[in-house]
C-alpha cells in the first residue's frame, strides 16, 4: 500500500523497524515449530519423565525404610532370640540409607549400582525376617505385626511397579538419544544428555529366601567313622556285650 492509501484509511504507515520486528517474530515461531517437528524437545521431555519416575522409586524405598524400625521392634518383642537376623536387618537398613542419591545418580553407573546393591541386600534380609513368624505363633497372630506385614507387602509391590515404570521411561529416553533425528540434537545442543542406568534383577531375587529352623545337631560329615560304643565297666575291648 502507498503512503496515501494508509493516510486515507487513518492508519499509520508501518516503519522499517516494525516490519523487521514482525519478521523476526515470525521467524522465531517458524523455527520453534521446525525444531519441535525435528524432535528437538523429545530429549528434555523424556529426560524429565525418567527423572520423575526415579523420584517415585526413591519415594517407595523410603517408605519401606520408615516401616522397618517398627517391624524390628515388634519381632524383637516376641522373638528376641533371633538377634542375628534383627541385627542384619538394622545394619542393612543403615547401609541403604547411607548411600547418597540424587538426580545425577541415574547417569552414574557406580553410584547407581551401589544404591541397587544396598537395596537388594535389605530386601534379602527382610525376607528372612518375615519368615521368622512361622516359628512363633504368637508373633504370627499379633495385630501390630500383621498390620506392618501388610504395609510392607504393599510397599514391596509399589517398589516393583515404580522400578518397572522407571525402566520403561529410561529405555524410552535412552533409545531417543541414539535414534534419528533426535541423535543430531543429542550430539549438538543436548550434548550434556547422558544415558541412564536400568534396574536389573539381582541373583538372590531369582529364588525365594530359605530359612531352616531345625535346631538339632548336624549329621557328621560323610566318611567320618562312627563313635565307638560305650563299654560297661570292667569289660574288655572287643568282648561281646553281655546278654540280657
Amino acid at each position: 500500500m502507498t503512503k496515501l492509501a494508509y493516510e486515507l484509511q487513518g492508519e499509520p504507515r508501518p516503519t522499517v523497524t516494525r516490519l523487521t520486528t514482525l519478521a523476526r517474530a515470525a521467524l522465531i515461531v517458524a523455527a520453534s515449530f521446525t525444531l519441535a517437528a525435528c524432535g528437538y524437545n523429545a530429549i528434555p521431555t523424556k529426560q524429565v519423565a525418567a527423572q520423575t519416575a526415579w523420584a517415585e522409586v526413591q519415594n517407595q524405598y523410603q517408605r519401606r525404610s520408615d516401616l522397618i524400625p517398627n517391624l524390628v521392634a515388634t519381632v524383637k518383642g516376641y522373638a528376641a532370640q533371633e538377634q542375628r537376623t534383627l541385627v542384619e536387618v538394622t545394619e542393612a537398613r543403615a547401609s541403604a540409607t547411607q548411600v547418597k542419591v540424587d538426580a545425577s545418580t541415574i547417569t552414574n553407573p557406580a553410584q547407581f549400582q551401589a544404591y541397587q546393591q544396598a537395596q537388594d541386600k535389605l530386601s534379602g534380609v527382610l525376607g528372612r525376617l518375615m519368615l521368622i513368624q512361622e516359628k512363633y505363633p504368637e508373633l504370627k497372630s499379633n495385630e501390630n505385626f500383621l498390620a506392618l506385614q501388610s504395609q510392607l507387602e504393599g510397599t514391596e509391590n509399589r517398589i516393583a511397579v515404580a522400578r518397572r515404570d522407571y525402566n520403561q521411561s529410561v529405555q524410552d529416553y535412552n533409545t531417543t538419544l541414539v535414534t534419528f533425528p533426535q541423535v543430531i540434537w543429542a550430539k549438538t545442543l543436548h550434548s550434556d544428555a547422558k544415558p541412564m542406568q536400568l534396574f536389573t534383577a539381582s541373583a538372590a531375587a531369582q529364588s525365594a529366601p530359605t530359612v531352616s529352623f531345625d535346631t538339632s545337631a548336624p549329621p557328621p560329615p560323610a566318611g567320618t567313622a562312627p563313635a565307638p560304643a560305650t563299654l560297661p565297666p570292667g569289660a574288655a575291648p572287643g568282648s561281646a556285650p553281655p546278654s540280657k
